[in-house]
């Protein structure tokens, strides 16, 4: 069934969405349509890359809307709904990708009986590689999740979780492959100042990254049996993890996740 979607932002979680539904051809080009709230150098950019409609008429692109994803920056979250809010129809779901919003506040906000779904994917949904949570919200039916799973399994993997949940679904996934990037560039930096070329340092730690992803998707054996697989009493992997577990990486890691859980409960709080 043909829908048409306007997405209300185009930043950078936005774009990967776009790019990865019309990688796959879940939605044809020219039934998405963006807006933003003025930078109309970036929808110009957006226009040519993907081919996709861009207006700043807003009441004409909620007239051909089926679907709304409101992907603005949550500071301008109130702004923006209320310069399209008098244009939304209850008959059109809406889909929140705004971290830390709950969809109660995003029904008030809007103040109709609209279907009102809450998605958290992360940038990796641009080459098909997301992990999307989704939690519904009070006029939520099965017949909106089933849609809103298939758009987004179109660009990885889906789970339905309870919104309470989605604060940590945020600091884990939503903002996870920054910290997995972040420990990238640290090896990165380790082997270029032991004297490896660039090149080969960049090749054989993302085919790592991307070998050890496959071997926790793939093995069925949990993270700590197949780190204990590797290790051997006496190794440089001994040595090296000895060296992670001395500088705390666990207790590191756990305070990372949870900053950002935090932060995302404070960005709720601030409606």
């Amino acid at each position: 069934m043909r829908k048409r979607i306007v997405f209300v932002g185009c930043g950078s979680m936005a774009e990967a969405i776009m790019a990865g539904i019309l990688q796959t051809k879940t939605v044809d080009k020219n039934d998405i349509y963006v807006t933003n709230k003025q930078d109309e150098e970036r929808l110009n950019d957006i226009a040519a890359m993907y081919g996709v409609q861009t207006s700043y008429d807003k009441e004409e692109l909620l007239d051909l809307a089926d679907v709304v994803i409101l992907a603005m920056k949550p500071k301008d979250l109130t702004d923006s709904i209320s310069e399209i809010r008098s244009f939304i129809r209850e008959d059109q779901l809406v889909i929140s990708i705004i971290a830390g919003i709950m969809t109660e506040t995003i029904e008030k906000i809007i103040g109709k009986r609209n279907a009102v779904i809450r998605a958290m994917p992360n940038t990796s949904a641009q080459i098909g590689y997301s992990a999307t949570a989704i939690a519904g919200g009070k006029y939520v039916d099965e017949e909106k999740i089933n849609f809103t799973k298939k758009l987004f399994q179109s660009i990885g993997i889906t789970k339905v979780v309870n919104e309470a949940d989605m604060h940590t679904v945020t600091a884990v996934s939503g903002s996870g492959p920054a910290f997995v990037y972040y420990f990238v560039e640290a090896m990165t930096k380790a082997a270029l100042e032991a004297g490896m070329e660039a090149s080969t340092a960049d090749a054989l730690i993302t085919q790592t990254i991307i070998g050890a992803g496959k071997m926790l998707e793939q093995s069925g054996q949990p993270a700590s049996t197949l780190r204990e697989n590797i290790t051997s009493e006496g190794g440089t992997t001994a040595a090296g993890l000895q060296t992670l577990k001395s500088n705390d990486f666990e207790e590191i890691i756990i305070a990372c996740i949870e900053s950002a859980r935090l932060r995302s409960i404070d960005l709720g709080k601030t409606f």
